[in-house]
C-alpha cells in the first residue's frame, strides 16, 4: 500500500515555496540591509559568477517548483507515495535558501557556506528520492534545474568566501582558480550524468558555463576559454551520450527527422 502526504503536508510545502519566492522578491526590492544580491555579487567580483542574465534560470526554476508543489494536490496515488518519502525536506530547504539570504545580504560569508550546503544536501536528498522512485513521472524535471543551479551556486559561494577572506589573493590568482573549478564541475558533472543520465541537470552547467564565458571574455582569457571549453565538452557529451534521454530535446528532433528524410530518398 502506497503512503499518502498529509494535507498538512501539502500545504506547508505551498506556504514553504511561497516564502521563498515573497523573501528572494522583497530582498532585492527593499532592498535588505541596503543592497540587493547583484550589487554584493559585483562588488566581491568573483570569476566564476556568469553574466546576468544567467540568473534568469531563477524564474523558470520558480514556474517549475510551483508546478511541482500544486502537482501534489492531484497526484496519482505512486506520485503521492514519492511526496510522502520526501516529508518535511521540501520545506528544509526552503529554509536554508531564505537563510542563506539574509546572511548574504548581511555578508556574512563563511556563514553562507553552511546555508548552501544545508540547501545543497537537501535538494539531493531529494533528488535521489525521487530518481530512485518508480513511475515519477515528471516530478524529478524541477528538483534536477534546481539541484544543478544550487550545485553551480555553490561552487560560486566558494569563491565568495575566498575572495571576502582574502585568502584566494594569497593561494592562487583568481583567473586560475577559477579554471580549476570549472575543470573540476565539468568532470564531477560528467560522472554524474554517466550515473544518473541526466540531461537537465547537465545542461544547467552548459548555461552556467556559457555564462562564465559571455561574461569575462574581454577580461579574463583563462576562466572564460575554460568556461567555453567546459561548456562544449557536456554538450558533446549529452549529444553522443544520451541516447533516450535526449528524445524530448528539439535538437534530437530536428535531427532524426533529416536523417528519416535521407533515409527514405
Amino acid at each position: 500500500m502506497f503512503s499518502v502526504p498529509s494535507m498538512k503536508l501539502k500545504l506547508l510545502n505551498a506556504v514553504a515555496l511561497a516564502v521563498v519566492i515573497a523573501v528572494n522578491g522583497l530582498a532585492n526590492a527593499l532592498p535588505l540591509n541596503g543592497q540587493t544580491t547583484g550589487s554584493i555579487s559585483d562588488s566581491l567580483n568573483v570569476l566564476f559568477t556568469p553574466a546576468g542574465y544567467v540568473f534568469s534560470i531563477w524564474g523558470i526554476i520558480y514556474l517549475l517548483l510551483i508546478l511541482w508543489v500544486l502537482r501534489a494536490f492531484f497526484a496519482k496515488p505512486t506520485e503521492e507515495h514519492i511526496y510522502a518519502g520526501i516529508g518535511y525536506m521540501f520545506i528544509l530547504s526552503c529554509v536554508f535558501n531564505v537563510l542563506w539570504l539574509f546572511l548574504f545580504h548581511y555578508e556574512i560569508f563563511y556563514g553562507t557556506m553552511a546555508a548552501i550546503l544545508g540547501l545543497w544536501v537537501s535538494l539531493g536528498v531529494i533528488y535521489m528520492k525521487i530518481k530512485t522512485s518508480p513511475r515519477r513521472g515528471l516530478l524529478l524535471v524541477p528538483i534536477s534545474v534546481y539541484f544543478g543551479w544550487v550545485t553551480v551556486a555553490s561552487i560560486t559561494n566558494i569563491g565568495v568566501v575566498l575572495t571576502a577572506s582574502g585568502i584566494r589573493s594569497w593561494i592562487i590568482d583568481g583567473s586560475w582558480w577559477t579554471a580549476l573549478a570549472i575543470a573540476a564541475a565539468s568532470a564531477a558533472v560528467i560522472l554524474f550524468y554517466r550515473k544518473m543520465g541526466d540531461v537537465l541537470y547537465t545542461l544547467v552547467f552548459v548555461w552556467a558555463f556559457t555564462g562564465v564565458f559571455v561574461q569575462r571574455w574581454q577580461e579574463v582569457n583563462l576562466a572564460a576559454w575554460t568556461a567555453a571549453a567546459a561548456a562544449l565538452l557536456l554538450f558533446v557529451q549529452l549529444f553522443f551520450r544520451s541516447g533516450s534521454n535526449f528524445t524530448y530535446l528539439p535538437l534530437y528532433w530536428v535531427i532524426n527527422n533529416k536523417r528519416g528524410r535521407e533515409n527514405r530518398t
